[in-house]
């Protein structure tokens, strides 16, 4: 048999339809261009990257320190989870939602993104359609569509803290929609969904036969009295049809252990287990232990980190709503701003004619050395989101300096 061809060869793509279309994290490239700046010497504050601060809780870091010097972690471990890992999410999620799930029921993932990633790949079919509400984590749409799915966005605006009403639900519902995805509190606004409308949109997908994907990684980051509602808990009938994500990176500043899951339906997370075998088995076991311990342990520093971020929340809506053009939402939830921008837009800024959010954000990042995610990332054009899980003092100075070049806009 002959060799095929170089010219056949050349005409076939290099890089497969199904990545070469993945659209770049648009919130990790905004981080890893501040970082690179900070690189060369310039003094760019970043408000880009959802990443708590904080050191990661020194009880936490001694049991993955031990963990590593037992044997025991040096080894291939279920590709699902370490058993005790398991049985303290079940315990944890009882305890901080009320939702009463079992072992079977969970599956340990690396981190939230694959957790989101591997619940699409197990619920969707190609051109199975999800209802995703905008403004919108930027992972969502790129997970279904490599799942093969389609997703449907649902414009929600300031005027509605965000939040999507059963009825834009309802008209965004076909014969095909098989998802809704609901994130409470909210990536990236810091809306938080009230118990009334978690139960109206549950009771609405139970009807309608439609399974949720809740993402709750951020359910103790809540402000001001706002109560983060588990929707299976709320709409207990819903519980076969939905699948809860959450992990250990916000909540214990450990986003760089990578720990998150899934708890869902047994047959659905054992057809993910199934799929994560073959992906990539188990979660390191170190990081599995450090888990162990932040679930399990005391919650005085996550209420300290809460009562930071809260102090954080006001300043920044505070210095936002300062700067004409700027209105700024006060969030009840994880650690985002979520300012409107709109009216700068058409506007000049030293010369340059600023026709979008994403030129406005080009122009702050230029001339402020400020990075921020214009909201043409998560689904809403004429927005940026600005993460305040960052120092009192450079939050201050970052948005001051934002505020100055922006108050040249004319």
């Amino acid at each position: 048999m002959s060799a095929p061809s170089a010219a056949s060869s050349a005409q076939k793509p290099r890089i497969s339809a199904r990545i070469g279309g993945i659209a770049e994290s648009a919130t990790l490239a905004v981080d890893a261009k501040a970082k690179a700046l900070k690189a060369e010497g310039r003094p760019v504050i970043g408000f880009g990257a959802g990443e708590p601060d904080f050191p990661t809780p020194p009880a936490i870091v001694a049991a993955a320190q031990e963990a590593a010097a037992d044997p025991r972690n040096h080894r291939y471990s279920p590709a699902g989870g370490l058993p005790e890992l398991k049985a303290a999410i079940v315990e944890k999620t009882k305890r901080d939602s009320g939702y009463e799930i079992a072992a079977n029921q969970v599956l340990v993932t690396n981190g939230g993104k694959q957790a989101v990633y591997q619940t699409f790949a197990t619920l969707l079919d190609p051109g199975d359609e999800v209802i995703l509400p905008a403004p919108y984590w930027t992972t969502y749409p790129e997970a279904i569509a490599l799942a093969g799915g389609v997703t449907t966005v649902v414009v929600t605006g300031p005027e509605a803290d965000y939040l999507p009403s059963v009825e834009q639900l309802e008209a965004a519902r076909t014969p095909a929609t098989k998802v809704l995805l609901w994130c409470s509190p909210s990536n990236p606004t810091g809306a938080v969904a009230p118990r009334e409308l978690t139960e109206a949109v549950g009771r609405w997908a139970v009807e309608h036969g439609i399974w949720v994907v809740t993402d709750e990684i951020y359910e103790h980051l809540v402000y001001d009295g706002a109560e983060a509602v588990s929707m299976p808990v709320a709409v207990p009938e819903l519980a076969d049809t939905c699948v809860v994500l959450n992990g250990v990176a916000k909540t214990y500043a450990m986003t760089g252990w990578r720990v998150g899951w899934m708890a869902g339906p047994a047959d659905v997370v054992k057809a993910a287990t199934n799929l994560q075998s073959h992906l990539s088995s188990n979660v390191a076991n170190v990081s599995q232990r450090a888990a162990i311990e932040a679930l399990t342990g005391p919650l005085d520093a996550v209420e300290e980190m809460r009562s930071a971020f809260d102090r954080r929340r006001r300043t920044i809506v505070e210095l936002l709503s300062a700067i004409p053009g700027v209105q700024c939402p006060t969030p009840r939830g994880a650690f985002y701003a979520y300012p409107a921008v709109g009216e700068l837009l058409g506007k000049q800024i030293r010369g340059q004619k600023i026709e979008t959010s994403l030129d406005l954000a080009a122009a702050v990042l230029e001339h402020a050395e400020v990075a921020v995610v214009p909201g043409e990332a998560f689904g809403t054009p004429g927005f940026f989101r600005l993460s305040y899980a960052l120092g009192d003092d450079d939050l201050r100075t970052g948005v001051e300096r934002m505020g100055a070049l922006l108050r040249e806009a004319q």
